[in-house]
């Protein structure tokens, strides 16, 4: 029984949301942030503040259980500060670890997708090693979560830390800043200004989005459990970009066109999990259309 928990990142768009879905449950909430990119706007007041770097090292309070979400994770803020972006996901994920270890509690890491690269396998297991350009500017922060979940297995074997690995895919929901360079806060943001949706590339290449709620679902079934990992989170209905710019541009009933600029260095051209092991694990998928969970975030933005 979790009754005091610790989320790292827990000031960002889906450590805040982890939050609350905590909050929830009736457990007490300590959120350790440095609000570099999240706002203690987005924390729920019930929440306790603790502001920290988790890239130096750090003292966590008591707790039953520890979810690791601090990290940049925008293409804006990860690439604004390449190498603290990699002594968050590196030094951090140390530094959270080895208080776990001290506290004697499980801890769940938050990896990425993005440890596939541009993938050659689809959709992407995870037992797919993955396709990575380790020197692009992408590989700061594909590097710092691919170097995070080595250290985090290496805790377990040599320390037997009780560790969870869970692989992210794109998600999106409320809290999401206009200005962090993902997709969706970007064509919102165009569409609400009649603005053209600016698509990298051709807009052929595809995304598997997952709604907030239905993540965090995901992320709540794997603390409760005592499974190490690592486990894919994400929706495996795969949309092109092109495809979800026209459906931005028909939730906010916008009069924007879609301009092609420039493809994005690294960018992926598929992206999709494959979600059997969080099926067969967890009893989870997820439940929130892509349609309806736009639909939200028109409203609520």
């Amino acid at each position: 029984m979790v009754e005091r928990a610790v989320v790292t990142g827990g000031a960002g768009f889906l450590g805040s949301h982890v939050c609350e879905a905590l909050v929830a449950r009736g457990v007490r909430v300590i959120c350790v942030d440095d609000f570099s990119t999240g706002a203690s706007a987005n924390v729920p007041p019930a929440v306790e503040l603790l502001q920290a770097d988790v890239s130096k090292p750090f003292r966590l309070p008591p707790c039953d259980l520890v979810l690791h979400f601090a990290c940049p994770a925008s293409p804006s803020a990860y690439l604004a500060s390449p190498v603290g972006t990699l002594e968050t996901g590196g030094f951090g994920t140390h530094h959270v670890l080895e208080e776990a270890r001290r506290l004697g509690t499980r801890v769940v890491i938050a990896s990425t997708s993005e440890i596939y690269g541009d993938p050659l396998e689809h959709p992407q297991r995870e037992t797919y090693w993955g396709n990575v350009n380790p020197i692009g500017p992408r590989s700061v922060y594909d590097e710092a979560k691919r170097f995070g979940e080595a250290l985090a297995f290496a805790y377990r074997r040599q320390h037997g830390l009780d560790v969870g690995v869970i692989r992210i895919f794109n998600t999106y929901g409320p809290r999401m800043k206009s200005s962090d360079g993902r997709m969706l806060p970007t064509f919102f943001a165009q569409a609400r200004k009649n603005e053209p949706l600016t698509v990298h590339g051709d807009g052929t290449q595809t995304r598997s989005l997952c709604y907030v709620d239905d993540l965090v679902r995901g992320v709540l079934a794997m603390a409760d459990s005592d499974e190490a990992g690592p486990v894919n989170l994400g929706n495996p209905e795969e949309v092109t970009v092109l495809e979800v710019a026209k459906q931005v541009i028909e939730v906010t009933g916008s009069h924007s066109e879609i301009e092609h600029v420039g493809a994005m260095t690294d960018d992926p051209r598929r992206r999709r999990p494959d979600i059997s092991r969080a099926r067969e694990l967890f009893g989870w998928e997820p439940e929130v259309s892509l349609e309806q969970g736009l639909r939200v975030m028109a409203r609520e933005a």
